[in-house]
């Protein structure tokens, strides 16, 4: 419980040597039935289960899922052996176990299922908020669960049995609102380089506004909140707010015109005005901001990392640019979009994607399936406010369920090939960032982001 807290509190990467030999004690303890609250108790129960089976399994273990069936009965999920009820605590933690099931596996399925069923009821009779932990977003999580964890007036019979005063205490607390509070501020600063950014490349009259501008800067912070990754941060923000502006210019011009951009970007040749780096050849501001913003972020990353990728980030922005023309009909979603998103949080991570590492076949396999994801995510979020599609909408969201399983599965298990687990985790995260924005309505996305961007943590 203690590693969980940790991670819902947004510090768990200052504890990450202890957390692992925890883990690997408690993996030592894994029965195909689950596992209880002590190494000394044979009672098993749903709730240490739960928590168990998700962070075992997040980080690589081999755990089956088998385990739950322990606790059915009659379609039902319970936390002991006999017992005719539930509550809310195991539930959650039931629900968050069945986050991370692998195509195939249908008795987390059927706890999915039950899990958030009560979970729903139990939120409609009460005032639990409980449910807005599930959304997928670290930081929103994180400014939430602060909000949530009791420290040391959290009250409990099993603290006090067994004097596990570090289940819940104020030291954990206290840690996660001084890191929070550093964390915000150089997010609020960010934001104002932010701001700044976008009007000095003008790109309202692209069509990208502000909100859109906030909700790309939200979605890249609360994935990667840590002071030590500002450069993916932003380059992250900074790319997806020029693929809404370049989506909107490219809506309102013709193919020809497309390739037109497409070659001045390829054939842009760069040189130095006044101290700054310029381009010539261009003949459009918008492809000027591009360029300009990836050599701003290939210089961070040669400082940082002392790697050169702008050559790498600029033939991701290529790869992209290239699917539009051959789309006739401006509503198709472009394809790659995620994957530029992918490449430019991985190499902005100072990690190499050398052609070896893209032609894997696991890489590759990685890169289509993040693709079809976002790509049926998107489309449902700009098809989620038309009734008459609605029925239409439901049967992909079917397919993109079991896709999202596959890519849990392929990021998560241990492997020994040559792919980084940092890199294979990019994928997803994009993957929840756009699961996200397809099922919250834009004022929810509003109060999220007023909380965990501008709301001090008391």
């Amino acid at each position: 419980m203690g590693c969980r807290s940790l991670g819902a509190l947004g510090v768990s990467r200052y504890f990450k040597s202890e957390i692992n030999d925890f883990l690997d004690y408690v993996h030592g303890y894994w029965t195909p039935n689950g596992i209880s609250w002590s190494r000394d108790t044979v009672e098993l129960d749903i709730d240490d289960t739960s928590m168990g089976f998700r962070m075992l399994r997040l980080h690589g273990y081999e755990v089956g899922a088998n385990a739950f069936k322990h606790f059915e009965k009659e379609g039902q999920f319970f936390c002991f052996i006999g017992q005719m009820n539930q509550g809310v605590t195991e539930m959650l933690s039931l629900y968050r176990a069945s986050q991370v099931l692998f195509p195939g596996e249908n008795i987390l399925e059927e706890a999915m299922k039950f899990a958030s069923k009560f979970l729903r009821e139990t939120r409609s009779r009460t005032s639990c908020r409980q449910m807005d932990s599930l959304k997928g977003l670290k930081g929103r999580e994180t400014r939430y669960y602060i909000d949530q964890y009791g420290g040391d007036d959290d009250v409990w019979i099993g603290k006090v049995l067994y004097r596990m005063y570090n289940v819940s205490n104020n030291l954990y607390l206290d840690l996660a609102k001084l890191d929070y509070d550093h964390c915000q501020k150089m997010h609020q600063l960010e934001w104002i380089d932010m701001e700044r950014w976008y009007k000095e490349f003008n790109l309202k009259d692209f069509g990208l506004s502000e909100d859109s501008l906030l909700k790309a800067y939200f979605l890249a912070m609360s994935n990667i909140y840590e002071p030590d990754r500002a450069i993916e941060r932003l380059a992250w923000a900074q790319t997806t707010a020029l693929i809404e502006a370049v989506s909107f210019y490219f809506e309102a011009i013709t193919i020809k015109q497309k390739r037109a951009f497409i070659q001045a970007f390829n054939n842009s040749i760069e040189h130095i005005i006044n101290g700054r780096l310029g381009f010539k050849e261009t003949r459009n501001e918008l492809a000027e901001a591009i360029l300009t913003t990836l050599s701003d972020i290939s210089s961070k990353v040669l400082e940082v990392y002392e790697k050169e990728v702008h050559h790498s980030l600029k033939h991701a922005w290529n790869t992209w640019l290239h699917n539009w023309p051959s789309q006739e009909d401006k509503h198709l979603i472009p394809n790659n979009e995620a994957e530029l998103l992918v490449n430019t949080i991985n190499l902005c991570a100072g990690h190499s994607l050398s052609l070896d590492l893209v032609s894997q076949p696991e890489y590759m396999h990685l890169t289509n399936l993040t693709n079809n994801i976002c790509n049926r995510l998107r489309q449902q979020t700009q098809n989620s406010n038309i009734k008459e599609e609605q029925a239409i909408i439901n049967k992909p969201t079917e397919s993109v369920e079991l896709e999202m399983q596959k890519l849990v599965q392929h990021v998560i298990k241990r492997n020994n090939n040559e792919i980084a687990q940092d890199i294979k985790q990019t994928f997803l995260t994009v993957a929840k960032s756009y699961n996200y924005i397809a099922h919250c309505d834009p004022t929810t996305i509003d109060l999220h982001i007023s909380k965990v961007l501008f709301d001090t943590v008391l």
